[in-house]
């Protein structure tokens, strides 16, 4: 399918001061749009003028949540390339979530091409400081105008972008965590691991409790035996023990995140014994203890990598490697940022430029 451009004649306000940029506050001057309509699929992809869209006010979305989305960004190298970094991964996720949701499957690479059709128009919105970018975020939701349960017939792809600074405020400074036992997130069977807003709008409460207290983010346990960690709200996880670095299984219930598994393969590659399993907070408690408990972070598209420095789990705080970044966090997100930004070999083949 050919894309139609409409650019737009009222450019808007670029952000002044990219230290201040924040996290998806700012949004570019184009947005790529897509519709699906049963009987005809998805047709008339165009690139218009970022701004509000119209719905019925019992449009589907707003009422049974039948929406996905996906999260990836691009950067902008020092020779002047603008790379993306492993986005078939990222369109391979949206397809995992809309077989979940019951929304039709996209063309892959037509959502690359896209990808690139859009961040080549406005490619002069990717900051260029340390530790920023462009955060691209593709979204699918339900259009009918009808208050019934059922798949959606007609449905909206778009596409949007936003250049973004750091997403936690610590930086790569680790960060305290709250280990929820109140509230569950997603079980085994639902859709945890998609990327749909339910699961997000299920973890406002327990995040807004943890903050209130001085937390950035919330740990969550399994809904089942409310013991075995699943994935921090944004994040996957990772706990570096004595011979060992950990993270949970894939179990149906967790995020399988693009930058998770990138991890995985760099730190396979370095000689690191990496396992997928389950791992039990007391686990992580009881190494904490013994000493073997060397390091621990999180992984994903917004933060890369963030260390975390302190886990609470009700009246137990773990201080893991004396609140400090640890080596193995440090060696990730430096090579990491490293071959996103187009600073390092990208040995893997990861990054796709425009």
């Amino acid at each position: 399918m050919e894309i139609r451009i409409e650019k737009t004649g009222d450019p808007r306000q670029k952000p002044s001061d990219e230290s201040k940029l924040g996290f998806g506050t700012y949004f570019t001057d184009h947005m790529f749009m897509m519709n699906y309509d049963e009987g005809q699929g998805w047709h008339d992809p165009r690139i218009v003028p970022y701004g509000p869209i119209e719905l019925e006010p019992s449009a589907m979305c707003l009422h049974y949540a039948q929406e996905v989305f996906e999260g990836m960004k691009a950067y902008k190298a020092k020779d002047g390339r603008i790379l993306l970094f492993r986005p078939e991964k990222n369109m391979q996720r949206l397809n995992s979530s809309n077989d979940r949701l019951c929304i039709p499957f996209i063309d892959e690479d037509f959502g690359v091409e896209a990808v690139k059709a859009l961040v080549e128009i406005d490619r002069d919105w990717i900051p260029t400081s340390e530790g920023t970018s462009l955060y691209i975020r593709p979204f699918i939701f339900a259009m009918d105008p009808q208050v019934g349960v059922h798949p959606a017939k007609h449905l909206l792809f778009m596409i949007i972008l936003s250049p973004v600074g750091a997403y936690y405020p610590e930086g790569l400074n680790p960060i305290k965590i709250y280990v929820e036992n109140n509230y569950v997130r997603s079980v085994y069977g639902g859709m945890g691991y998609t990327k749909t807003g339910g699961n997000y709008a299920s973890s406002l409460k327990a995040q807004a409790e943890s903050e209130k207290i001085g937390f950035t983010q919330v740990l969550w346990l399994d809904g089942i035996e409310r013991k075995y960690i699943e994935e921090v709200g944004t994040m996957n996880v990772f706990f570096a023990l004595d011979g060992e670095i950990v993270t949970p299984e894939l179990s149906g219930s967790i995020l399988p995140g693009v930058t998770r598994m990138s991890v995985i393969d760099m730190l396979k590659s370095w000689g690191y014994n990496v396992t997928e399993r389950k791992i039990s907070i007391e686990e992580v408690a009881e190494a904490a203890r013994d000493g073997r408990l060397l390091e621990a972070f999180g992984t994903g598209t917004a933060a890369v990598i963030s260390p975390i420095g302190l886990l609470k789990n009700g009246q137990d705080e773990i201080v893991i490697n004396n609140g400090k970044i640890g080596d193995i966090a440090q060696r990730l997100y430096d090579t990491l940022t490293g071959i996103q930004w187009g600073e390092l070999p990208d040995e893997f083949g990861w990054t796709v430029a425009l």
